[in-house]
């Protein structure tokens, strides 16, 4: 197999520079509706970024020994030339559409993915801003590897993949022509889907394609102006708080929960699910009790 560079680590002196870039564009033309730059939450989001490579390198002992595993026992073997490539970087984000998606409506898979939405500021650091527990990512690329996907490849596509969302986190850049918008993640879409708007909430879930999105029905276009971060903020700055303040949610709801059907929902069900109320009224008399209909 050829060697594939590590896109995300050659990509880090353009992060750098692009971010500097903003920084400079909103000293020179400010935009008052824009949400632009905080010292401390760009701090915070840098530090979240940091330590995500920390852990990664952690995580990827146990994940590389899986995926390992599951390639050796597939007879099947995809051979990395010119043409195969791009396919495998077309099925990597359709699969990452999933993940995506997955990790906005299961909870414990929130827990992980939260980190990233909890800035109300959009700018090229939030970008940054990942999780330190992405250990939930990988069953969702198994499937890669068990057609015959060697696991460095998946990595490497799953790298590139990141390095293209970098650019798609700023409010500097407008709509783009229709053509990219309609086939592209662009910052327009991404907007939509780190707002917290009844309207735009999980929405938008493509890594560098957004078809993903019109054909599974979760596509939005950018409206009214996104209002950024939480439906409940966690108002701190504190990296540990950041990456664990939805673990520590789930473990609270968990250990006041009533019976192990509302313990398995608190953990499973969607980041907004609630157990149903229980109706302990009589039948009859709740509708001897319910309001006539007029008309």
């Amino acid at each position: 197999m050829p060697h594939l560079p590590d896109v995300v680590l050659w990509s880090v002196p353009a992060f750098a520079l692009l971010t500097a870039i903003e920084v400079v564009s909103y000293r020179i033309h400010p935009d008052d509706e824009a949400e632009g730059y905080g010292t401390k939450d760009a701090a915070t989001s840098i530090g979240m970024g940091v330590g995500s490579v920390l852990f990664d390198a952690l995580w990827k002992i146990p994940i590389v020994a899986i995926y390992s595993a599951i390639y050796e026992l597939t007879p099947l073997r995809i051979p990395v030339v010119w043409w195969t490539l791009p396919l495998m970087l077309f099925a990597q984000d359709f699969f990452y559409y999933w993940s995506h998606r997955g990790h906005h409506v299961i909870r414990i898979l929130w827990a992980c993915h939260a980190v990233h939405h909890s800035s109300r500021k959009f700018n090229f650091t939030t970008a940054l801003r990942q999780p330190w527990t992405t250990w939930t990512v990988w069953p969702f690329y198994v499937p890669m590897i068990a057609v015959g996907v060697h696991p460095a490849v998946v990595a490497f596509c799953s790298g590139a993949n990141l390095v293209y969302q970098f650019w798609v986190h700023t409010e500097r850049i407008g709509k783009l022509p229709r053509p990219f918008e309609y086939v592209l993640n662009t910052p327009s879409h991404h907007r939509v889907h780190h707002a917290s708007q009844g309207g735009y909430l999980d929405r938008n879930f493509g890594g560098i394609l957004i078809i993903w999105d019109r054909l599974f029905g979760s596509f939005v276009p950018e409206g009214e102006r996104p209002v950024y971060g939480l439906t409940k903020n966690i108002d701190t700055f504190n990296p540990l708080r950041v990456a664990t303040h939805e673990y520590a949610a789930i473990a609270r709801d968990v250990r006041v929960a009533r019976g192990w059907r509302e313990r398995a929902g608190r953990v499973f069900g969607g980041p907004g699910w609630q157990p149903r109320p229980r109706d302990t009224a009589p039948r009859r008399r709740a509708r001897a009790t319910a309001p006539e209909r007029v008309g």
